[in-house]
């Protein structure tokens, strides 16, 4: 993949509304690697036939890797030191 091969974290929010009742795309967090914190949405997402890979906006390290299996859906959030939802954010 190239840098021009990802999508907003916009992209992130189907997938993802699967797991997390609340939009996580305007949930606010921070890089674990450089302590950008900002919103999902404008994270970098490659999508791939098995889910998707979401990236830091500044450093490009990996943030979140979610994965579809059969009828779940893992999701790995490492790459965060803190995730904030804020109450009433529906999807």
């Amino acid at each position: 993949m190239t840098d021009q091969d990802y999508l907003d974290g916009n992209a992130a929010a189907g997938l993802l509304s699967e797991v997390f009742a609340v939009d996580i795309t305007s949930a606010v967090g921070r890089c674990a690697s450089c302590g950008d914190e900002a919103v999902v949405a404008v994270a970098r997402v490659y999508p791939n036939d098995h889910g998707l890979v979401v990236r830091c906006s500044v450093c490009g390290d990996v943030l979140l890797v979610a994965v579809e299996e059969r009828e779940r859906v893992c999701i790995d959030l490492r790459g965060l030191s803190w995730l904030e939802v804020r109450p009433g954010a529906t999807a």
